[in-house]
């Protein structure tokens, strides 16, 4: 498999430290509000990772933090008068069904920041034994960045040409900044009750330090693979580099991987120009889970991806050429499944399709040639469907090929969404009534039907039913 590693900026063959098993950090929400579709192109980005991954053989351990202590978490809680783990609580939980909506598979781990001040303070007094933190007069502890020679290799940054010698209490700052980051912030009025105990005196971790005690304790001091947006590689993920390193003494992570913006009708999404929207906001528009996921792996990770409701419809029409094409093959396939028997070899259009699905989806994460072989495959399907040269030996193969490919995707209609008896049922007492042509009868079953999520197509082949897929 060939990744794009944003250390290097080149393309490389991904090795893991260890045969067989992957570490995979990827930078999870801050859960100060509903995340938007910008937040979820990242998290898009790194479940197609993880499934094609997982898909070449390899068991992966994901790490997704939860930010649930920072500046914008501590102002929110005392705006709505209540406690920092009441506030979180709600974003966290939507956080994790915007993810069951839109196929996102669970990491393994979701460790939340309060959850793990402990690891951050040693790390903190780590650095302080090396000579990588000092104390300012008001408490604070925060990193020498320019004693740390390496800084600056991830972003490739123009040492010379960036503001030099300024400390930055906050989370986040300037990106012309070179700045000395805190590592634990004292506290101050503004933290209200958020405080913990530490050797240098009440207060809480900063950001940057968050992420490199967490990843360090599930993933080990040298790990695979870290991800995120681009917006995250400076200074965040150079600050979590130096940390880690200049703590342990060995490097940090082997490969780094990072998606591009997602625009919003070629814009910036922004809420002064009215292009901002949560999963929610879509949701409520009308569109369905699986039609937004298609819209977000659509582009090539490392190529913005300009966001439109023309493309969510767009992507409602083709998924519904999928669904077809797949619907029609189940129905070559005799009850209970394939053909008994032993099968013939799997057709060459398939087996080419399969081929240049997978080449496309080791090549850095290829999505739109991924789907472009997906497509191909449903072109061809439907031209021998047509010309009745697929039995159901063929039909099974190409499911089965379909299979493969959606386990990365994560977009085509599963078996479990197909009718049960009971569906069955009503649809035979439907198309009884459209025989006998009481069509009040018939419109009453499809109104029932509806109401259980199933949608209901009179064509010239007869009735054809599917489920509504969120």
């Amino acid at each position: 498999m060939k990744i794009y590693n944003t250390h290097s900026r080149s393309i490389e063959t991904f090795e893991p430290l260890q045969a067989g098993r992957v570490g995979l950090y990827t930078c999870g929400p801050t859960v100060y509000n509903f995340a938007h579709i910008g937040n979820y192109r990242a998290y898009m980005f790194e479940d197609i990772l993880r499934r094609q991954l997982k898909a070449s053989g390899l068991q992966v351990t994901q790490v997704m933090n939860l930010t649930d202590v920072d500046d914008k978490t501590i102002r929110g809680a005392r705006e709505a008068g209540i406690p920092l783990a009441e506030f979180t609580a709600r974003f966290k939980q939507t956080f994790f069904d915007d993810l069951a909506t839109l196929g996102i598979e669970r990491a393994e781990h979701y460790p939340a920041a309060t959850d793990h001040v402990p690891e951050m303070i040693e790390l903190v007094r780590r650095l302080e034994a090396r000579g990588y933190a000092y104390r300012s007069a008001d408490g604070s502890v925060y990193f020498p960045v320019a004693k740390y020679a390496a800084y600056g290799r991830l972003a490739h940054l123009d040492m010379a040409g960036l503001k030099a010698g300024a400390r930055v209490a906050q989370d986040e700052y300037e990106k012309d900044s070179l700045a000395d980051f805190a590592l634990w912030k004292a506290w101050d009025e503004a933290d209200g009750d958020v405080a913990w105990d530490s050797p240098w005196g009440r207060g809480r971790p900063g950001w940057h330090i968050e992420c490199s005690a967490m990843s360090m304790k599930y993933l080990g001091e040298s790990f695979d693979l870290h991800t995120g947006g681009i917006d995250n590689l400076f200074p965040h993920h150079e600050n979590e580099i130096a940390q880690a390193e200049a703590a342990t003494g060995k490097p940090f992570v082997k490969y780094w991987m990072h998606c591009a913006h997602l625009q919003v009708n070629g814009q910036k999404m922004s809420k002064s120009l009215g292009n901002f929207f949560t999963l929610r906001d879509l949701l409520e528009k009308g569109f369905r889970g699986r039609e937004i996921r298609y819209v977000l792996l659509s582009a090539q990770y490392r190529q913005t991806l300009n966001f439109t409701f023309e493309a969510v419809q767009a992507a409602r029409s083709s998924l519904e050429r999928v669904d077809d094409c797949v619907q029609k093959l189940r129905e070559r396939l005799p009850p209970g499944g394939a053909k008994a028997g032993k099968a013939p070899a799997m057709p060459a259009w398939v087996a080419d399709a399969r081929t240049r699905f997978q080449a496309a989806m080791e090549d850095d994460l290829n999505t739109p040639e991924a789907l472009a072989a997906l497509y191909d495959l449903v072109h061809e399907t439907n031209r021998n469907l047509a010309a009745g040269s697929l039995g159901p030996a063929e039909a099974d193969h190409v499911l089965t090929v379909f299979e493969s490919m959606d386990r990365i995707l994560g977009v085509i209609v599963r078996p479990e969404d197909l009718p049960d008896a009971s569906v069955q049922a009503l649809l035979d007492q439907r198309q009884a009534a459209r025989v006998a042509k009481d069509w009040k009868r018939s419109d009453e079953i499809r109104a029932t039907l509806a109401g259980a999520g199933w949608e209901v197509r009179d064509t010239p082949e007869g009735q054809k039913v599917r489920k509504r897929v969120a």
